[in-house]
């Protein structure tokens, strides 16, 4: 229905309601009717614009409105409420329907509401109601609003709003209209006595704010006829305004005056008045809308409210009180003060721009923090005292606590705690103890939001605390609200050049860099002021906060406030508020007072009793352990937060950071002692977790205790002690976010903080050695200074720490910087680092412990840098230098620096030298510089000779009274043992500087020689031995290979000199193994190179080495007759003997020399005849003077000459001349020479002989009891080994050798000392020649490598039968080596056994390289390669069982050592259990070499000659199948009868090796059904399709038999039993390889991983899964 409708209706009740008492109403209503009835829109449209029929419409509302009957009024009102809406009343009949309303408002309550109705729908319809007629409307509202009836005054009141509203909206609309009519503009005074033209609204507007103002300050209104408003209704219609149209008001300048001229007098005359909480409430409501929106406007104003409501907080005396008695202001105005000064941290900033930053102005945000922190400290009794706050497990005031140690907050604790009534512990456990929560001290409703309230509502006494916390909180969090952004896009993700890192550690914003007149940069400036003026009392009101008892919500908003200003400070550079902060958030994560307690904390032997309850009163001392408590662990995640964000601009702040985490560490990780055993970590077994401790000092929630709290905030989380442990390491590792000048600080602060450790330690080290000295007891700590970390709180124990916290953190972020300490420049972190770790290692009185973790850091920095250094060039040579440098400070002893006495001394240069050992043996190929350095570094743990005698002398003679004492060894040693171990580790090292001879200049290479000389001298008779035997070989060689230079020769030949004369030197040790080795090299490097030498060499040569060495070995031989071998003990070996031996072998080397070059060198010298005369001499003097044995060189038929060993016998000499004289060029001679010296090889172990005895001379008893002659070919065969192999190559291309069948002799003549190994005889009597069986191997192998490529390249020149026969004897002699019987290396040194083993690895590499790729020729029987695989099965074997209980068929024992050649037989029935351990075989590494060996022929591992690879591989996977099977079977049978008794740990490795090998290895499709097929070789490359009437379980086999992972197929059914073993399966540490590398370089890298059997057998049934298709 239409308003129209409405109308008519109304009017009908209208003419119905006065038809008897009113008739003349009922007519006037009734022509309305008519004229509405005739024509609706016309009559409406007379009434909008004033027509000839308005008076006739309108007269009926007019009558009835003046009737005085309330319900014929009310039908009246309603009609003109009908007509208004239809906006069918005309602007003339305004006022005449305003002075109605007037006239009936004290008619009852419905018609007053009708009337409000009315206004409301007048003014809002006609907006062109100005001035009087506004001013009448209102003013009947107003009226209204004055009535007794609530229903009335209310409804009044929101009109009066809403229209209030209404008229203030117009101006906006008003605005908004372009066309200006000056006619309509009106002028008004201003407050200020200006005069200004304002438009109709804007005019109302003016009037009514003003009548508003003046009424609300009880004056006379202008434009209202009122005489009284309620200041109350009045203030709150100026809130309402201010509230909505703020904006407007900036706008126009009248309205900013009344505020100015009329509001803010009125406001601050009522808040300095005795105060009225209705008024003061809504006061305080305007105020802070003016402060909040008119702060510019109004800046005097605005500092003036400031200022009031700072003096309300801080309580001021009320100033309307008389003087005398200056009371205090109620606390509920101080609640409102505080109510709207929390929040905005613009106006903040605003405030703190207009007032405290001009010189000189009210410094408005001063006061207010320092109000804030004056009033959070006003009653400290009342916020109680945070237990949690100084730890757990402490006692509460420790006697003899010094003052200097309590921190703002400390003190604020000390308060509080004297404040309070009672302890919190005791308060916690009987009753509600004080504290300050947000649900127990806060209003529901807060105070200036209560505006219904005629008096102040009952508020709780901690309610403004509370509120002064959240102010301050929010001003904290304003600082970090704009200043965090702003930095990031600064200084984080601002714009990147091109190949600029991300920056993940910015340094502090430099806002002089920022343009000066930009916004943000001035708003920036302006935050960084205000935190650098605030931040003392800031810092003294949160440390006091964060001490009382707060709730974790408010903790964590204090925590949040400490971090934000500690970080803003940081982020300005601000240094010392930064570091105050930072300071005092450390003392509240890690109290001084828990430090100090853990040592003298003892772990309690037996469990509590009912006794603890007067321990937790804190009657005695506690003894829970002394810990963290979560509020701690709290503040110390903070603390670690806020380090990580400012990691880039902490400079020297990092001591504090530092202290505290190291103070931290040592409380985290603390083990106490125990009175009886055992110890225990300050948070772990045995005491209550730090969170469930903590959260028994926590103000309980209103749902229940703390500990039932559903949602706790996340930084409350995490705060278990690994969590905090690995947070404290994300900051170290972060370090590698830093720039070089963040880092260099950051290192310079670590060493600072290791070296005042170091320091203290120190001291104590020297008073417990003083108190020692003196043998006095002390009870009392020795001084204060020794035991007590001033700084940061610890408590040195008199237990000295074992290890440095800085040191090991500074390993650690070098090992993540290194780039840095090879790239970068000194000053950034080398020179830091290394010089501190030198002087901790070298200091002579710090601890022991200490200095070797120093040591051990700088070794692992060392070794790491030359594996990193990638570039070439002057960078690596510096670098080199560097490492070098710093390494020989390590090495090279110091008398100066207590390296004489200290054990600990010796271990750091051990340290050193096996660092050096590291580097050489990673990157010693790479070095460039500091050879020299190195040199002097391994000849420093050399003893001098005089040393080594005088040491043995003192050893023999330490059993006789009255032996003088031996000298004391050199620099660096205090034992025996420390020199032994230093000089092995300082060899291998030199050792491998000998390997890479080729990177030495000459004076290098005479420095080592140097060493190798003072090496020889060693103790150590190994040691010696191989410097003088194999390393000056080495480097002998060495040099005469750099001799073929021609301008290098003069250099070399001298250096070469000079390694002579150092050989020379060892030619005369006591020891006689190193004498035969010296002798040795030095003749062998004569007769090699001997041929190359000038003349004036050999002149030097025999002069200088020959003859003195003659000379050297008769002088020492003949005193050694005399009075015993210098310096050399009593043995059993004949002193004397031993030099005769020495001598023999000097003269049979001299004589070999001679002989070889007599012709070519010796003879065309000028000094020949005096050089033979000499010669002759000596050997004069040795038949006449020597031993007999030695006068046997002499003579040829002599008894005792035996040359059949060591030398060729004359007749011997002769055929052997004889054959190398025969004319080879003709046809089938050398086939028949190869096959003679192939006889001459076999001499020595078929047809040796004793020489008959005669009879006339047999039964002489002297002659019985000589040794027989014996002739045993041995030196024929060593002569003729080498020879048969050039001659063998030098003949390789004639097809005659491989089709007569000479080549089968050949290798048949090797095998034979191969197959004896160890039982060949002994290859010299005087010599150390090679055995038998290593010359014929190394022979051999050297004839099989050219063996298949021959036989190949020939094709069908060579017949089947002889190819056949060529590889059944090649065959043969591998399988004689890996079979042979090896047990008698079990009696040898385990280097020895290790380089027997390497020797043989040749054979097996051989057999991988030269002959497996050829084995699969078409010529080749298949029975000859599956023979091979079952001897490599064989010789796999780790394992014998042959003398077990379950033996299937005992076949003869093998010798001991010996693994049986018959591939086939089983030496036990592995399906049934045994528990017995078996026999191991010796060279367990031999075996799994033959293991690899037999995977590798069955695996598809290289794509050369596939064919031929694959018929090998089907050949042999039937053998690799057999061995495995017998590994995983025997396990489970076994597994089932030993239950939880382990497996040998041989057992235990071979079944992780062929599970691995198994999941790794890769088959070739299809050569399981080859192998499995009746013609292996004829199905390795292709096998038949699948029949087409198979069935699906036929064929899945056939499928299965074609895959690449046939073989796990193929043990399906064992792997299943391995997996479901329900028992711990074997497990075994394996090092595995990693492929990988930068710039696409492919690299090695060893990583080491743990199998165990049953995780192994699921990976191969997973890959059985994934093979068919349905793995994961």
């Amino acid at each position: 229905m239409s308003s129209l409708a409405f109308l008519v209706t109304e009017l009908q009740s209208l003419a119905s309601e006065t038809k008897r008492k009113h008739p003349d109403v009922r007519e006037a209503a009734e022509k309305s009717l008519a004229i509405l009835r005739s024509s609706p829109e016309q009559a409406t449209a007379n009434l909008a614009s004033d027509g000839p029929q308005s008076d006739d419409l309108l007269k009926p509302v007019f009558m009835g409105c003046a009737t005085r009957n309330a319900k014929v009024v009310a039908i009246s009102l309603g009609s003109l409420t009908r007509l208004i809406t239809l906006k069918a009343v005309p602007m003339s009949a305004v006022p005449g329907i305003i002075n109605t309303m007037n006239d009936c408002m004290s008619q009852g309550v419905d018609i007053q509401l009708r009337i409000l109705q009315t206004l409301t729908s007048l003014i809002t319809n006609y907006p062109a109601v100005h001035g009087p007629l506004l001013g009448d409307a209102l003013l009947s509202c107003f009226k209204l609003q004055e009535s007794r009836i609530a229903v009335v005054s209310s409804t009044a009141a929101a009109t009066l709003r809403q229209l209030v509203m209404f008229v203030v909206d117009k101006v906006v609309d008003e605005d908004n209209q372009e066309e200006l009519d000056h006619k309509l503009l009106e002028e008004i005074t201003l407050p200020d006595g200006s005069n200004k033209l304002l438009r109709p609204s804007a005019r109302d507007a003016f009037a009514v704010f003003e009548d508003l103002c003046l009424l609300a300050n009880a004056e006379k209104p202008h434009f209202l006829r009122l005489d009284h408003l309620h200041k109350t209704l009045a203030l709150e219609l100026i809130e309402s305004v201010l509230a909505n149209y703020h904006d407007l008001f900036r706008k126009h300048v009248e309205l900013q005056l009344l505020l100015q001229h009329h509001l803010c007098p009125l406001l601050l005359k009522a808040l300095s008045d005795r105060p009225a909480f209705p008024l003061t409430l809504r006061c305080t409501r305007v105020v802070f809308l003016l402060l909040k929106q008119f702060s510019l406007e109004l800046k005097t104003e605005t500092e003036v409210f400031l200022m009031l409501l700072i003096k309300i907080v801080g309580g001021d005396p009320d100033p309307s009180v008389p003087s005398d008695s200056a009371a205090p202001r109620p606390q509920w105005m101080r609640v409102l003060a505080m109510e709207i000064m929390r929040g905005d941290s613009e106006l903040m900033r605003n405030v703190y721009d207009r007032y405290d930053s001009n010189q000189p102005g009210s410094k408005v945000f001063y006061s207010l923090i320092t109000a804030l922190n004056r009033l959070v400290t006003e009653k400290p009794a009342l916020l109680g005292v945070g237990s949690q706050m100084q730890g757990v497990g402490v006692a509460q005031g420790n006697i003899g606590e010094s003052p200097s140690s309590y921190d703002v907050g400390g003190v604020a604790g000390m308060v509080a705690t004297a404040a309070s009534a009672t302890m919190s512990g005791m308060v916690g456990m009987m009753g509600q103890e004080a504290g300050l929560s947000i649900q127990g001290s806060a209003m529901k409703l807060q105070c200036i939001d209560q505006l219904d309230k005629a008096d102040a509502p009952a508020i709780p006494e901690a309610y403004i605390y509370l509120l002064a916390v959240q102010c301050i909180v929010s001003l904290c969090e304003g600082f970090v609200t704009f200043a965090a952004p702003v930095y990031n896009s600064i200084m984080v993700q601002k714009p990147r050049a091109a190949g600029e890192s991300v920056i993940r550690a910015p340094r502090a914003l430099d806002l002089d860099t920022l343009p000066a007149e930009d916004s943000v940069a001035k708003q920036l400036r302006l935050v960084r002021a205000m935190v650098q003026d605030g931040w003392p009392a800031l810092l003294a009101a949160l440390s006091f906060i964060i001490s009382t008892n707060l709730s974790d919500e408010l903790f964590v908003e204090v925590l949040a406030s400490y971090q934000a200003v500690t970080n803003v400070s940081g982020m300005f550079g601000l240094t010392t508020p930064r570091d105050a902060f930072l300071n005092s958030l450390a003392k509240f994560a890690v109290p001084s007072r828990v430090v100090s307690s853990l040592e003298s904390y003892v772990e309690p032997a037996t469990p509590r009793t009912a006794a603890s309850l007067t321990d937790g009163l804190g009657l005695t001392a506690p003894t829970q352990p002394p810990g963290l408590s979560e509020r701690n662990m709290a503040c110390l995640k903070i603390f670690i937060t806020s380090a990580l964000f400012l990691a880039g601009s902490l400079g020297e702040g990092w001591s504090i950071v530092l202290e505290a985490l190291q103070n931290a560490d040592y409380v985290l990780t603390f083990k106490g002692t125990k009175s009886t055993a055992g110890r225990r970590i300050a948070s772990g077994t045995g005491a209550p977790p730090l969170r469930a401790v903590a959260s028994s000092g926590a103000i309980p929630s209103a749902g229940g205790s703390v500990n039932q709290q559903p949602n706790r905030h996340p930084l409350l989380s995490d705060l278990d002690a690994d969590s905090v442990l690995s947070a404290i390491q994300r900051l170290f590792d972060a370090s590698k976010n830093l720039d070089d000048l963040a880092f260099q600080d950051f290192v310079s602060a670590l060493c600072k903080l290791s070296s005042e450790m170091v320091g203290m330690q120190t001291e104590v080290v020297s008073i417990l050695t003083e108190t020692e000295d003196s043998q006095t007891l002390q009870v009392s700590p020795p001084s204060d200074a020794a035991h007590r970390r001033r700084v940061s709180g610890i408590h040195l124990p008199r237990t000295l720490r074992s290890g440095d916290f800085g040191i090991t953190k500074l390993g650690g972020v070098a090992l993540l910087n290194i780039h840095r300490l090879i790239y970068r420049s000194l000053e950034v972190a080398w020179d830091s680092i290394t010089s501190h770790l030198l002087f901790v290692l070298r200091h002579p009185s710090a601890p022991s412990a200490i200095r070797i973790q120093a040591a051990r850091t700088l070794d692992d920095i060392l070794i790491v840098i030359p594996r990193n250094l990638t570039t070439p060039g002057d960078l690596q040579a510096q670098v080199q230098r560097r490492v070098i440098d710093v390494l020989s400070r390590q090495v090279i002893p110091d008398s100066a620096e207590g390296f004489v006495s200290s054990s600990a001394s010796a271990e750091i240069r051990r340290m050193g030298l096996e660092t050096l050992h590291q580097i050489l043996l990673a990157s010693g190929h790479t070095l460039v510089v500091g050879w020299e350095t190195i040199f002097e570094m391994l000849a420093s743990v050399c003893r001098p000779v005089s040393s080594l005698v005088s040491s043995d002398d003192a050893s023999s003679s330490a059993s006789s009274p009255g032996t003088l004492r031996a000298k004391p060894p050199p620099l660096g040693y205090v034992s025996e043992k420390s020199y032994t171990a230093n000089v092995k580790i300082a060899f291998s090292s030199l050792t491998l500087v000998c390997d890479s001879l080729s990177l030495l200049s000459p004076e290098h290479l005479r420095l080592c020689i140097s060493t190798l000389g003072q090496f020889g001298r060693q103790a150590d008779t190994n040691i010696a031995l191989t410097a003088a035997e194999s390393l000056l070989w080495g480097v002998s060689d060495s040099i005469q290979a750099k001799r073929k230079d021609a301008e290098q020769e003069p250099i070399y030949s001298s250096l070469w000199m000079f390694l002579l004369l150092e050989v020379l030197g060892l030619c005369t040790d006591a020891r006689q193994e190193v004498r035969v080795g010296a002798i040795q090299t030095l003749f062998r490097s004569l007769q090699l190179y001997g041929a190359t030498l000038s003349l004036e060499t050999w002149e030097e040569c025999i002069w200088k080495v020959t003859f003195p060495l003659l000379d050297s070995i008769t002088t020492a031989m003949r005193q050694t007759a005399v009075s015993g071998t210098p310096g050399l003990p009593a043995s059993s070996v004949n002193p004397g003997q031993a030099w005769n031996e020495s001598k023999i072998l000097a003269l049979q080397s001299i004589g070999s020399i001679f002989s070889e070059f007599l012709t070519a060198k010796v003879m065309r010298l000028e000094s020949f005849s005096k050089l033979w005369d000499i010669f002759v001499n000596h050997i004069q003097d040795a038949v006449l003077f020597d031993h007999r044995t030695i006068s046997v060189l002499t003579y040829q038929n002599s008894p005792d000459y035996r040359p059949d060993i060591d030398a060729l016998t004359p007749v011997q000499t002769v055929v052997i001349d004889t054959i190398s004289d025969v004319d080879l060029g003709a046809s089938g001679v050398p086939s028949l020479v190869l096959k003679d010296l192939s006889e001459y090889i076999t001499l020595p172990f078929v047809a040796a002989f004793d020489v008959p005895v005669e009879p006339s001379t047999a039964e002489s008893s002297q002659t019985a009891s000589k040794p027989r002659k014996r002739i045993t070919y041995i030196g024929l065969c060593k002569k003729c080994m080498p020879m048969l192999v050039d001659l063998f190559l030098q003949f390789k291309d004639n097809a005659d050798i491989y089709t007569d069948g000479t080549l089968e002799v050949v290798i048949s003549a090797y095998s034979i000392p191969i197959k004896m190994k160890y039982e060949c005889p002994a290859p010299s009597k005087y010599g150390k020649d090679l055995p038998l069986w290593k010359t014929a191997t190394t022979s051999f192998l050297r004839i099989v490598k050219d063996c298949g490529p021959q036989i190949e390249s020939m094709g069908s020149e060579i017949p089947d039968d002889r190819v056949e026969g060529i590889w059944r004897q090649v065959i043969d002699v591998f399988r004689g080596a890996i079979l042979a019987d090896c047990s008698e290396t079990e009696t040898m040194p385990l280097e020895m056994q290790e380089a027997e083993e390497n020797f043989d690895l040749a054979l097996l590499s051989s057999l991988e390289i030269d002959v497996v790729p050829h084995l699969g020729d078409t010529r080749v029987p298949d029975h000859l390669i599956a023979h091979l695989a079952k001897v490599l099965h064989q010789g796999s074997k780790l394992l014998d069982f042959s003398e077990s209980h379950y033996v299937q068929t005992p076949p003869p024992s093998p010798p001991h050592g010996k693994k049986s050649n018959k591939a086939a037989e089983k030496d036990r029935v592995y399906d049934v259990g045994t528990t017995e351990r078996g026999r191991e075989y010796p060279r367990e590494r031999f075996s799994y070499w033959c293991f690899d060996l037999l995977f590798l022929l069955a695996s598809d591992v290289s794509s050369d000659q596939e064919s031929s690879r694959r018929r090998v591989a089907a050949l042999s996977l039937s053998a690799l199948l057999s061995r495995c099977r017998m590994t995983l079977v025997s396990y489970i049978a076994d597994e089932a009868l030993r239950g939880n008794m382990p497996f040998p740990r041989v057992r235990e490795e071979e079944l992780i090796y062929v599970l691995r090998k198994l999941l790794e290895m890769k088959l070739w499709p299809g050569v399981l059904w080859a192998a499995f097929s009746d013609a292996p070789s004829k199905y390795c490359v292709e096998q038949p399709p699948v029949p087409a009437d198979a069935s699906p379980s036929e064929l899945i086999s056939d499928s299965i038999k074609r895959s690449s992972k046939a073989h796990l197929f193929h043990f399906y059914d064992v792997l299943c039993e391995i997996a479901a073993i329900p028992r711990k399966t074997p497990t075994a540490w394996v090092t595995t390889s990693k492929s990988g590398g930068a710039d696409g370089v492919e690299s090695e890298k060893e990583a080491v991983r743990e199998f165990d059997a049953r995780g192994l057998a699921r990976e191969c049934l997973r890959e059985i899964g994934k093979e068919m298709g349905v793995g994961r």
